[in-house]
Protein backbone atom coordinates (compact mmCIF):
# COMPACT_ATOMS: atom_id res chain seq x y z
CA UNK A 1 0.00 0.00 0.00
CA UNK A 2 1.84 2.98 -1.23
CA UNK A 3 1.48 5.91 1.55
CA UNK A 4 -0.94 8.19 -0.73
CA UNK A 5 -3.04 5.28 -0.13
CA UNK A 6 -2.91 4.82 3.16
CA UNK A 7 -4.13 8.57 3.61
CA UNK A 8 -6.83 8.48 1.38
CA UNK A 9 -7.98 5.30 3.20
CA UNK A 10 -7.82 7.44 6.37
CA UNK A 11 -9.56 10.20 4.95
CA UNK A 12 -12.81 8.26 3.48
CA UNK A 13 -13.20 6.52 7.23
CA UNK A 14 -12.83 9.71 8.75
CA UNK A 15 -15.55 11.06 6.50
CA UNK A 16 -17.71 8.21 6.74
CA UNK A 17 -17.61 8.87 10.75
CA UNK A 18 -19.32 12.14 9.70
CA UNK A 19 -16.06 14.56 10.80
CA UNK A 20 -14.13 16.41 7.92
CA UNK A 21 -10.84 15.18 7.76
CA UNK A 22 -7.92 17.63 8.63
CA UNK A 23 -4.29 17.09 8.13
CA UNK A 24 -3.61 16.80 11.81
CA UNK A 25 -6.41 14.06 12.36
CA UNK A 26 -4.91 12.27 9.27
CA UNK A 27 -1.80 12.25 10.87
CA UNK A 28 -3.01 11.00 14.24
CA UNK A 29 -4.63 7.83 12.46
CA UNK A 30 -1.31 7.05 10.07
CA UNK A 31 0.38 3.70 10.72
CA UNK A 32 3.43 5.83 10.41
CA UNK A 33 4.90 9.17 10.66
CA UNK A 34 4.21 11.19 7.69
CA UNK A 35 5.80 14.47 6.34
CA UNK A 36 3.50 17.17 6.69
CA UNK A 37 3.88 18.51 2.89
CA UNK A 38 2.56 15.08 1.95
CA UNK A 39 -0.73 14.66 3.87
CA UNK A 40 -1.22 18.34 2.47
CA UNK A 41 -0.78 17.43 -1.11
CA UNK A 42 -3.01 14.25 -0.73
CA UNK A 43 -5.71 15.63 1.25
CA UNK A 44 -5.66 18.99 -1.47
CA UNK A 45 -6.64 15.79 -4.37
CA UNK A 46 -8.47 13.95 -1.71
CA UNK A 47 -11.95 13.36 -3.02
CA UNK A 48 -14.37 11.17 -0.88
CA UNK A 49 -15.12 7.26 -1.88
CA UNK A 50 -17.30 5.82 0.55
CA UNK A 51 -16.45 2.40 -0.64
CA UNK A 52 -12.62 2.52 -0.54
CA UNK A 53 -11.25 2.12 3.10
CA UNK A 54 -9.34 -0.65 2.33
CA UNK A 55 -7.63 -2.38 -0.31
CA UNK A 56 -8.30 -6.00 -1.79
CA UNK A 57 -5.96 -7.61 0.03
CA UNK A 58 -7.16 -6.37 3.22
CA UNK A 59 -10.76 -7.81 2.04
CA UNK A 60 -9.63 -10.86 0.81
CA UNK A 61 -11.09 -13.81 1.94
CA UNK A 62 -10.56 -17.21 0.94
CA UNK A 63 -12.87 -18.37 -1.78
CA UNK A 64 -13.42 -21.98 -3.14
CA UNK A 65 -12.30 -22.64 -6.48
CA UNK A 66 -14.15 -23.89 -8.84
CA UNK A 67 -11.41 -25.66 -11.21
CA UNK A 68 -9.24 -28.54 -10.67
CA UNK A 69 -5.94 -26.57 -9.70
CA UNK A 70 -4.09 -27.06 -6.39
CA UNK A 71 -4.55 -25.01 -3.43
CA UNK A 72 -0.78 -23.55 -4.77
CA UNK A 73 -1.34 -22.52 -7.53
CA UNK A 74 -5.18 -20.85 -6.61
CA UNK A 75 -3.09 -18.84 -4.14
CA UNK A 76 -1.04 -17.68 -6.23
CA UNK A 77 -3.17 -16.47 -8.86
CA UNK A 78 -5.19 -14.76 -6.38
CA UNK A 79 -1.69 -12.96 -5.24
CA UNK A 80 -0.81 -12.22 -9.18
CA UNK A 81 -4.94 -10.78 -9.62
CA UNK A 82 -4.07 -8.92 -6.01
CA UNK A 83 -0.55 -7.24 -6.85
CA UNK A 84 -2.24 -6.11 -10.45
CA UNK A 85 -5.67 -4.72 -8.89
CA UNK A 86 -3.54 -2.56 -6.27
CA UNK A 87 -0.75 -1.91 -8.67
CA UNK A 88 -3.91 -0.70 -11.53
CA UNK A 89 -5.47 1.23 -8.15
CA UNK A 90 -2.24 3.17 -7.20
CA UNK A 91 -1.97 4.10 -11.16
CA UNK A 92 -5.95 5.53 -11.53
CA UNK A 93 -5.32 7.54 -7.82
CA UNK A 94 -1.51 8.45 -9.99
CA UNK A 95 -3.73 9.66 -13.02
CA UNK A 96 -6.82 11.56 -10.96
CA UNK A 97 -4.13 13.67 -9.12
CA UNK A 98 -2.70 14.73 -12.44
CA UNK A 99 -5.87 15.49 -14.12
CA UNK A 100 -6.53 17.77 -10.90
CA UNK A 101 -3.63 19.58 -11.59
CA UNK A 102 -3.93 20.18 -15.19
CA UNK A 103 -7.95 21.07 -14.67
CA UNK A 104 -6.54 23.77 -12.21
Amino acid sequence: MTINDEISIVANKIANEGNKPSVALIKTKLNKKVPLPTIISVLKNWQHEPSFISLPEEKHTDVECKTDNPPTEKRSFEKDVRDELTSLKEEVLELKALIKQILK
